[in-house]
């Protein structure tokens, strides 16, 4: 592993990457949990690292032998080649049992933190029940394997609040004080070793560092995310065994990520940077979202608005698309832990400004719900209505938290009758999140098999539909035939783009009424045929097709534009006059600026 120097000769956390790294041939990696994170991250370990052994546990036996078969449990574009290949390297593997854990030197746990529903912090606090389940079930398999007792490096990859690898540590080690005990790691040789007499002692009972390292992947890019990620983020203990575990982690990434992407912290600031990096990309998205009522009220256009914004460097054009709203499981979760830590250290003030992101989005989801309603004559009672769309956001089938199940929500209580279509998101998963996160089930919605029909199809979707509503988007949708969607559509139909991915003008050409995120439509149609009467006047008053000019247009006749002032605004009257007769009406009704104040 090659050195790196700095002019920091320090062995805190910070400088560690300035040492030289451990040597990472043949160790052994379990990852517990199969998920959206699990999965793909032993993936891109494995094809990187093809020196090192990666298995995947779960617990869920069904999860597992989806993974072993050709059809994986979850949908992310690039995995189903990257798992191929990594099965014919012969360094992947996936299993169900927990005797594999006792085989590692390096254990990485990416299991769910969901916000706790009943008990302290309910709706808010993360719960951390599966965590502490994952270390009571590595600290008893590692103790009953037998063998000789060695240190083994816990990595926390879970989105958890801060402090909560303090809890690991006490789980995984009960019997044994924080020391200064440098790990010895079978299969694990470093180039360099602390003068300390204890650093060679061997240990009595099985130890474990626990090291922070949370993962910033997004849904639909995680291949690529992990492939080329924009930083790895490690945090330990300043302890020897604690910066060892931090280099030894800091070694496997750097078989592929540069070394000046590695950051290393302390262990709490590493647990909190991922909520707050989420909690920022979420708060930028109910930013934006905020200003979008103001465009839709004042006639300003929100893709304009955030790309003037988004060109200032400082700024940048990042999650700045204004939508129907935030989903996934990550945003709300980590926001809503993020306002319980501030108000469990009695920083209120702060608590409240982070909530209101989430406030934000959730009346931005009621607004765009609402909005349906009202356009669609008050009633929506008995009306199918097209949802293309459920998964919170495009190349994923995920449909946790995802915005359309909220505006789903809303809609199923006016007793409309949804028909659905997603590309890659399952029924099962649908009506699993409707029950979750909005309490509709069978059980609590009679007939729901009759008012939430998912489609196969998204012309069968879309038939005998009052209105069609993007709520997710996928690149499909900009491509159908919306001619022939508009022809089996009950008159007036009515398209409502929660994501302004459409072709706005186009749809309103073939005869729908269209209303989305940010933009209204009607001022700016307005705007577009005064500016295209102007300029049909002009041009008929103007006939050598000079530009015209004010005052050239004059009631009594009379060119040169030297009549004053009254024979300027006479002029202009007459000029209106003309335009409200190209346009067969007599107003042109534009939005107004607000009284001074």
């Amino acid at each position: 592993m090659d050195t790196v120097y700095s002019s920091n000769s320090s062995t805190t956390p910070s400088s560690l990457l300035f040492l030289p790294l451990p040597l990472i041939a043949n160790l052994k990696v379990v990852i517990i949990g199969a998920g959206y994170v699990g999965a793909p991250s032993a993936a891109i370990i494995a094809i990187k690292c093809p020196s090192v052994s990666v298995t995947v546990f779960d617990i869920d036996r069904s999860r597992i032998d989806a993974w072993n078969s050709d059809s994986l449990p979850i949908y992310e574009p690039g995995l189903d080649d990257l798992i191929r290949q990594c099965k014919k390297q012969g360094n992947l593997r996936f299993s169900n049992n927990e005797s594999v854990v006792a085989l590692a030197d390096l254990i990485i746990v990416c299991v769910q933190t969901p916000t706790k529903r009943f008990g302290v912090g309910a709706g808010h606090a993360s719960d951390l029940k599966n965590i502490e389940l994952a270390a009571r079930m590595i600290s008893r398999v590692c103790a009953s394997t037998g063998g000789r007792p060695r240190h083994r490096i816990v990595v926390e990859k879970s989105t958890v609040p801060v402090k909560t690898a303090q809890t690991l540590k006490i789980v995984l080690n009960p019997s044994t004080a924080p020391g200064n005990r440098r790990p010895s790691l079978s299969g694990l040789s470093t180039s360099s070793s602390p003068s300390s007499s204890s650093s060679t002692s061997i240990t009595a009972v099985n130890t474990f560092s626990v090291i922070s390292s949370p993962e910033f992947l997004a849904e639909g890019t995680a291949v690529a995310d992990l492939e080329k990620p924009s930083r790895v983020l490690i945090g330990g203990d300043d302890t020897i065994a604690g910066r060892e575990s931090v280099r030894t982690l800091a070694a496997l990434y750097a078989e592929w990520v540069p070394l000046e992407k590695i950051i290393t912290t302390n262990l709490w600031s590493s647990e909190l940077s991922k909520l707050v990096a989420n909690a920022f990309l979420a708060q930028r998205i109910s930013s934006i979202n905020s200003v979008s009522a103001l465009c839709e009220a004042s006639g300003a256009d929100v893709n304009e608005v955030a790309r003037a914004v988004g060109t200032d460097i400082r700024v940048g054009p990042h999650f700045l698309k204004s939508s129907v709203g935030f989903g996934g499981s990550c945003f709300k979760k980590d926001i809503l832990n993020l306002v319980y830590l501030f108000r469990s250290y009695n920083l209120h003030e702060p608590a409240l400004y982070w909530e209101s992101v989430v406030k934000i989005n959730e009346w931005q989801e009621t607004r765009f719900s609402h909005s349906i309603v009202s356009r669609l004559f008050n009633t929506i009672t008995g009306k199918k209505l097209a949802m293309l769309g459920f998964a919170f956001k495009a190349d994923t089938g995920d449909c946790r938290e995802s915005a359309a199940a909220a505006v789903a929500n809303s809609l199923l209580q006016e007793r409309a009758r949804l028909h659905v279509f997603d590309p890659k998101a399952d029924a099962a998963h649908m009506f699993e999140e409707l029950e979750t996160s909005h309490q509709i089930s069978q059980s609590t919605t009679p007939g729901l098999n009759d008012l939430f029909v998912v489609e196969t199809d998204v012309y069968a979707c879309c038939l005998n539909a009052h209105a069609v509503i993007v709520t997710t988007e996928w690149p499909m949708f900009k491509k159908l035939d919306w001619a022939r969607i508009y022809a089996g559509c009950i008159k007036p139909a009515f398209v409502f783009d929660g994501r302004n991915i459409l072709d706005h003008s186009n749809l309103s050409q073939i005869g729908f009424s269209v209303h989305a995120i940010g933009k209204n439509l009607a001022v700016e149609a307005a705007m577009h045929a005064h500016a295209a009467a102007v300029s049909a006047v002009a041009e008929r008053a103007s006939p050598q097709g000079s530009p015209l000019k004010k005052g050239s247009v004059g009631v009594g006749g009379g060119g040169g534009g030297g009549g004053g002032k009254d024979s300027d605004d006479a002029d202009f009257k007459s000029l209106n006059e003309a335009v409200a007769r190209v346009l067969d009406t007599t107003t042109v009704e534009l939005p107004l600026p607000p009284p001074s104040i």
